[in-house]
């Protein structure tokens, strides 16, 4: 293990404990002579660290930003005057924690998944910067068009882009020299894998097999569930996550009428497995949209390394890739008929063999060697 110390400030996109994403998989497998601050953005109604955290050898720190503003005056920032005075208190307090924690180095890394924070990390003096495209940020409902420039500003200040998928990776406008790597999305394999002896309270009471999903519940194809739910009346549907919209389950006034639908909320990232294990048949009923074609869902793994039979909608070619050991629906019609189908898939090993090909390790391992290199070669 070389023993340089690294210091990587990582402006997040998602909360650290709000939902469990690759960047906190990729994180928490960094070497120990690697220092991490990771900036969590301010959301209304969820639990904030105000104050600094640990989680691991990672520092956790919420800082509101422009992204956190009222969408009843949201509109104001589109004048550039106005959106830098909204984004002063925001610089300021980021800058105070980053000098306070020790990452005001200008040997330091810095790393964004945050598109609003793109002009500001693309300013501040590093020894090397990346962006991790998880996602198609400028296709999320409401973002603004001044986005855009935000984030070819940051691109243009980059040695490395890591992305979750070839298809995102050419929908960017990368300069030519930066180094392009698809790193995908992985599995805690032995976490999902090892046989759960625990019975969740739960999902007593439950009746027929159980049809499960997890994950964040704002891409589901809420139309998709019901149906599911009307043809199979005699199954339950379990869905455990959270929700990015407040109140999202209130909400659904179709869904939370039906008997033989179950709304668990969030579930411990540590108690998960015991439940997924549980389920008679994983789900994958997302939505086929601009944002989630270029996807590369990390629950496809967690499923197969669970052993538990999976059908999916077709809506990205992670899926498409995984064809041979789960079930593909190219219809939301094809999805409903096939449950039975699916229900009674017995090839488990050849699932967990899939899965242990996508661990977080290799992928925390690949992303530190890329990161190490470019930090050799890109001096002051």
């Amino acid at each position: 293990m070389p023993c340089t110390p690294f210091r990587l400030v990582w402006f997040s996109e998602i909360q650290w404990d709000f939902l469990s994403t690759r960047k906190q998989r990729l994180l928490g497998r960094f070497p120990e002579n690697w220092r991490i601050l990771f900036i969590e953005p301010y959301a209304l109604g969820r639990r904030h660290h105000w104050l600094p955290v640990k989680r691991g050898r990672v520092w956790v720190v919420s800082v509101p930003f422009i992204k956190s503003v009222p969408f009843s005056i949201g509109r104001l920032l589109d004048i550039p005057l106005l959106r830098l005075l909204v984004s002063l208190p925001g610089i300021v307090l980021m800058l105070f924690w980053v000098a306070f924690l020790g990452f005001a180095s200008s040997e330091r890394i810095i790393g964004l998944s945050n598109v609003y924070w793109g002009r500001v990390a693309a300013l501040l003096p590093s020894r090397c910067r990346f962006y991790d495209a998880n996602d198609d940020h400028l296709a999320f409902p409401g973002s603004p068009k001044w986005l855009k420039g935000y984030l070819e500003t940051y691109l243009s200040s980059v040695q490395l882009l890591f992305s979750v998928s070839p298809e995102l990776t050419s929908r960017l406008r990368v300069p030519s020299g930066v180094r392009c790597i698809d790193l995908g999305n992985g599995v805690e394999f032995s976490h999902f894998a090892a046989p759960s002896h625990q019975f969740p309270a739960g999902l007593s009471g439950m009746k027929g097999p159980i049809l499960g999903y997890v994950g964040a519940m704002d891409w589901l194809d809420t139309a998709l569930v019901a149906a599911t739910a009307r043809a199979w009346p005699e199954y339950s549907i379990l869905l455990i996550g959270p929700a990015y919209e407040r109140e999202w389950w209130k909400k659904q006034g179709v869904l939370n009428t039906m008997s033989n639908v179950h709304y668990a909320g969030k579930v411990d990232y540590a108690e998960l497995p015991a439940w997924v294990q549980h389920f008679d048949l994983a789900l994958m009923p997302l939505v086929n949209n601009e944002l989630k074609g270029v996807s590369h869902p990390n629950k496809l793994y967690e499923y197969c390394a669970s052993g538990v039979p999976v059908l999916t909608m077709n809506y990205c070619s992670a899926v498409e890739r995984a064809k041979d050991v789960v079930h593909v629906a190219t219809s939301s019609e094809a999805f409903v008929r096939m449950v039975p189908q699916a229900l009674a898939d017995k090839r488990s090993d050849a699932r967990q063999l899939f899965a242990r090909q996508h661990s977080w390790d290799a992928l925390a391992a690949a992303m530190v060697h890329e990161l190490q290199n470019a930090y050799k070669e890109h001096s002051l």
